[in-house]
């Protein structure tokens, strides 16, 4: 009797969706595998690493009975990409080891029983709940996600804040040296509620959202967030700490003020770039009356420059940056041009996209 009768497609699909959070280095054998379950025609796939969950359903033709086991994810993934596209993939569970069939390849492989599978309990209790298009959403992470820190020793900046209010979702990540800050407008009917959601979770988010106007159903509970869209449900618990005060970073009232083409801007700074010193990855702006000059140096001596026209008529400024800082910002941006805000040059830069008061980008100097 076949466990499950399934295209290889079908099958992919939601493996793909969910294996992203399996980790490769684990302490816990059973974490490499994903949760198979079969149940009226739906077949349902976990993964989890205990601090994210992720679930994808799929149908499929069953001529058996509810089953559950759980198999590697990494070797069903790899299996299913080597078989040619719309395959037909049978599943039977035999003597605890799957039998995987298709066409004249068969498979065998060893399995850990569902019921040892640490599944991440999405909360019951009421939380606050905002429902958006898929598309908005994953444009808000896109502006700010590349900003999170990395293994920082400040754990709750290797993360996003997600904030909700009535007059809608903010979202802000910042590593210490630079903060972009995205908001949306939707009339929501919560109350004040704030968390931290960890930088892995954030970026497997990003993956699974469409490009689509489907609904995201957003769920901020005790300690976790659920996000559910599609055929896929996704829980991610949330950083415990406190996240800076991000309005005391925006700085105001900067009287120098360029407008620049984003493409023109990115294209200069990517050439300056190749001879930037490859550790510091400093870029100088020296910004005269109608001119700004990028110029980056290395400890060769080798020196690349490039010259903007801009309409500036303001005290003369010489300011340094991390050039990569800026390519991260110019390459999340959709706006044809980019509006930079200017003190001295031991002051932050604010970068903004004209007429579009939803997104701010801050960016500490740096000595070069």
């Amino acid at each position: 009797m076949n466990f499950i009768q399934v295209d290889r497609d079908l099958l992919l699909a939601p493996l793909q969706a969910v294996s992203g959070v399996v980790e490769r280095r684990h302490t816990l054998p059973i974490l490499s595998n994903v949760l198979v379950e079969l149940g009226s025609g739906q077949l349902s796939l976990t993964a989890t690493d205990l601090e994210i969950q992720v679930v994808a359903r799929t149908e499929c033709a069953a001529d058996a009975e509810a089953q559950s086991t759980t198999v590697s994810a990494r070797k069903l993934h790899d299996i299913l990409r080597a078989l040619p596209e719309q395959t037909s993939v049978s599943l039977e569970l035999q003597d605890k080891r799957l039998q995987l069939k298709a066409g004249r390849s068969r498979f065998s492989l060893q399995t850990l029983p569902a019921q040892d599978f640490p599944k991440v309990a999405a909360g019951a209790q009421p939380g606050a709940v905002a429902v958006l298009p898929q598309r908005d959403l994953r444009r808000l992470l896109a502006l700010v996600q590349y900003a999170m820190a990395q293994q920082d020793i400040r754990y709750y900046l290797n993360g996003l804040l997600l904030s909700l209010s009535e007059s809608g979702m903010t979202v802000v990540a910042t590593d210490g040296h630079r903060l972009a800050l995205a908001s949306l407008a939707v009339a929501l009917e919560v109350p004040k509620t704030e968390v931290i959601l960890p930088r892995k979770a954030i970026l497997e988010l990003a993956k699974l959202l469409g490009d689509t106007e489907e609904p995201v159903n957003v769920r901020v509970l005790e300690n976790q967030v659920a996000f559910t869209f599609g055929s896929i449900s996704f829980v991610s618990k949330v950083v415990d700490g406190k996240f800076p005060d991000y309005n005391k970073v925006v700085p105001t009232g900067y009287a120098k003020r360029i407008t620049l083409e984003r493409d023109v801007l990115q294209q200069a700074l990517q050439r300056a770039a190749i001879l930037s010193n490859e550790k510091f990855r400093g870029v100088r702006w020296v910004l005269t009356s109608d001119s700004l000059r990028i110029i980056c140096t290395n400890s060769d001596q080798e020196e690349a420059e490039e010259q903007l026209e801009v309409e500036y008529s303001g005290d003369a400024l010489d300011i340094g940056f991390n050039v990569s800082y800026l390519l991260d910002v110019l390459a999340n941006l959709e706006s044809k041009q980019v509006e930079c805000a200017l003190g001295d040059s031991n002051s932050s830069m604010l970068m903004t996209m004209p007429g579009q008061a939803h997104f701010k980008y801050v960016v500490m100097p740096m000595r070069i």
